[in-house]
């Protein structure tokens, strides 16, 4: 079979897949903290060096999505003088936890106190003070809320916790796991963040709108250009297939 037909198929699967990212970061472009993800390729279908392949390179050595990775690139603080508002600047997510006990990762940083008295993020998620073990979460008391460029909160004057604030090394795979929120693998060791806070400021997303529309038009246009080859591809195969084939 003409390599052409696999090079044309493997490019308009990238490309598919690609515009989900692409439409995903677009659509998130007003989420607070909201990190866009982006394609990155390797350079085979089943890799230059897998054992006992069945096609050769000059089948095989296409370039393909090799997935997505986060893009952890500052946003653009805006003060909002809500002293619950805030936003990392440098390395750095907070840490929330789920109601199934899951540690979730994110730099969205609009808290509120919640009925019961404790700092919790808009989705009622406590925020975490991994400074203590087992991880705490913060209480808030009535009065005013002071939170330094280091995580400590206190309230009127009186420390009652710390924001941790935690990064992860290079190549971490992050895994979203909700909207602005992201997992990592348990084994990963956590590391100290470098980043400071900001207290009565949220960070936006790193995805602006502009750069996302101009990103997903881009990604249609070479998607149906993949389209458009597979079709060529596909009925000159036909073509070949009903008047050779019969000669044989």
């Amino acid at each position: 079979m003409d390599s052409g037909y696999y090079a044309a198929f493997t490019g308009l699967m990238a490309r598919m897949q690609a515009l989900d990212s692409a439409a995903n970061n677009l659509a998130n472009t007003g989420t607070n903290g909201f990190r866009a993800e982006k394609e990155y390729f390797r350079n085979t279908v089943t890799g230059p060096d897998a054992l006992n392949s069945q096609l050769n390179t000059a089948v095989n050595n296409f370039g393909v999505l090799g997935g997505n990775r986060v893009d952890l690139n500052q946003g653009q603080l805006t003060a909002t003088g809500n002293p619950l508002d805030v936003a990392i600047e440098g390395q750095g997510f907070f840490q929330v936890r789920r109601a199934d006990g899951t540690i979730l990762y994110t730099r969205d940083g609009s808290f509120q106190r919640s009925a019961k008295g404790q700092l919790v993020n808009s989705q009622g998620q406590p925020v975490l003070d991994t400074r203590k073990k087992p991880y705490k979460t913060i209480s808030l008391p009535t009065g005013p809320v002071t939170i330094a460029a280091d995580g400590t909160v206190s309230v009127a004057g009186a420390v009652v916790g710390y924001i941790s604030i935690v990064s992860y090394p290079a190549g971490t795979q992050l895994t979203p796991g909700g909207t602005g929120q992201y997992t990592a693998p348990a084994t990963t060791a956590r590391q100290a963040a470098t980043g400071s806070l900001h207290q009565g400021v949220l960070e936006s997303s790193n995805q602006d709108v502009v750069r996302g529309t101009l990103q997903l038009i881009l990604v249609q246009r070479q998607a149906e250009m993949m389209q458009k080859a597979l079709s060529v591809f596909g009925n000159d195969l036909d073509l070949h297939a009903s008047q050779d084939l019969p000669h044989v």
